[in-house]
């Protein structure tokens, strides 16, 4: 029987804008964001550079609300998301981490129906045809019944990627989700994830891959000590950098 298409391709999801407002953030005296702004058009990626400890991480965390922001706003599609349910947010973002956080006992099928069938309340069939659906747009259907264990880093990174897209989400984050891989297996997430921003997705993807983030993106933030030092298309980001310290930091990376 033929699968219907809106059922899952998640370019049949509605993208929408999100927007993070002069948001703070502080753990005890320390100040992990301050101010920070970013707006991302629906169906656009944005990727976010910078040092490490520059709060690159902790801005998606906030803006999908595991951390609760001090101040500012999230706005998805225009409209504030502080007072909603944190979990329902978190079904409408989809978040990528380094760490492929898949369930060893279950098998690779399972880890991607779970969501849908508990949180979604999908019927067991109804959700395995998402959850292969999902796998196949990974290259991964073929390992559907087998454990995570058996696959290699890349394999699981996209499981756990086909475990996002699963939950039908209206925004993707990915959370540095190539620097657990071996640098042989990074350029196949990216062109994966690539293929998600081609396709319409609004993204946004926290990255150290500067190729990716210069070729790839519609925009890229600059973040250092909390703060969003430039914002911009690729080509000003990378060839007209105008702060002394963005500058610094590219002839380090590129």
């Amino acid at each position: 029987m033929a699968t219907s298409p809106t059922a899952i391709s998640p370019t049949a999801i509605e993208p929408v804008s999100l927007t993070g407002k002069d948001i703070h953030l502080s753990f005890g005296p320390n100040k992990v964001l301050r101010g920070v702004d970013i707006d991302v058009p629906a169906g656009s990626s944005v990727a976010v550079i910078g040092p490490s400890g520059s709060g690159k991480s902790t801005l998606l965390r906030t803006l999908n609300r595991l951390y609760e922001p001090d101040s500012g706003d999230i706005l998805l599609d225009g409209r504030s998301v502080l007072k909603d349910d944190p979990d329902q947010l978190r079904q409408r973002i989809g978040m990528v981490f380094q760490q492929f956080n898949l369930f060893p006992h279950r098998s690779v099928l399972d880890n991607v129906t779970l969501g849908p069938r508990k949180l979604k309340g999908l019927s067991a069939d109804a959700a395995r045809e998402l959850a292969l659906a999902q796998l196949e747009r990974v290259g991964l259907q073929h390992k559907a019944d087998v454990r995570p264990g058996t696959l290699s880093g890349g394999q699981q990174q996209r499981v756990a990627i086909a475990r996002a897209l699963a939950m039908s989400p209206q925004v993707m984050f990915f959370d540095e989700a190539t620097s657990a891989l071996d640098p042989e297996l990074v350029k196949g997430i990216l062109a994966l994830i690539a293929d998600l921003g081609a396709d319409g997705m609004t993204l946004v993807v926290v990255t150290h891959e500067m190729g990716f983030a210069r070729s790839a993106s519609d925009s890229v933030v600059f973040m250092d000590h909390g703060k969003v030092v430039e914002a911009g298309p690729p080509e000003q980001i990378f060839d007209a950098a105008e702060t002394d310290r963005l500058q610094k930091f590219l002839s380090q990376v590129l």
